[in-house]
């Protein structure tokens, strides 16, 4: 069966999210059809899709291949992907210095993903020269555009005075606007910053959030770090975080 979608149909991200949740299939042959027509977004679309084998078969040099087309025409999402593409290695050779020059591009065009993803590789040191005091700027930068894992980083660099001096009350600002925006780590941050002030009631139920989103890692890290909580129903939650991050490390049967 044809599914004959008008342009606007593809490009509407309510509806969009709508017919990948309801028919991924469906929603694939439309950015399909858009993206070879030549609209730069479902282009990035179809490139994210590729990525992620949602609707598709997974083809992840392909999807690079799209994200080119579409960073080459100003979209800077794609601009961005194609950074994550080289930084990770999907569908190419690993190389963060290749990744920075791509989110350097975006980012220098107000991009906060962008911002947000080569602030991590200044941070880290990966693919160029460690400058935390570069990484602090564009978290910031991203953190002020709304966005929700650099307002908890640039909460964190506030709390420890790196790069900048301390300011508690700032930290726990951007900890509780990065939480109510939804990132678990910012949930986490939080939830152990009321912990510490004795608010143990709203503390968990920040860290049950971020428990029912957060990924393996985080959890298994952050399970670690709640064995040495001042509140013995916060350090209880340490078996809930490690037994959360056993669960997800058990493929799919």
């Amino acid at each position: 069966m044809t599914f004959q979608l008008r342009r606007e149909e593809v490009l509407d991200g309510d509806s969009l999210k709508e017919m990948l949740e309801e028919s991924p299939a469906r929603a694939a042959q439309a950015i399909l059809i858009a993206a070879r027509e030549g609209v730069p977004d479902a282009q990035a679309l179809l490139g994210q899709i590729l990525l992620d084998g949602q609707g598709i078969e997974q083809d992840q040099p392909l999807a690079m291949r799209w994200f080119e087309i579409a960073a080459r025409r100003g979209h800077l999402m794609a601009r961005n992907m194609l950074g994550r593409c080289h930084e990770h290695g999907w569908g190419c050779v690993a190389d963060a210095s290749v990744a920075a020059g791509h989110y350097r591009v975006a980012a220098d065009a107000g991009l906060d993903w962008a911002m947000y993803n080569y602030a991590n590789l200044l941070a880290t040191g990966r693919g160029m020269v460690e400058n935390q005091r570069q990484a602090l700027s564009l978290y910031r930068q991203a953190a002020e555009l709304g966005h929700a894992k650099s307002m908890n980083l640039l909460g964190r660099y506030l709390e420890e005075g790196r790069e900048c001096p301390a300011d508690p009350l700032a930290a726990r600002l951007w900890y509780r606007r990065s939480a109510e925006c939804g990132d678990f780590r910012g949930q986490f941050s939080y939830g152990a910053l009321l912990a510490e002030e004795g608010q143990v009631d709203e503390a968990m139920s920040w860290l049950r959030r971020a428990l029912a989103t957060g990924n393996q890692n985080f959890l298994r890290v952050s399970g670690e770090a709640l064995n040495n909580a001042p509140h013995p129903r916060i350090r209880a939650m340490a078996r809930e975080y490690r037994q959360r991050a056993a669960d997800l490390a058990q493929p799919l049967g």
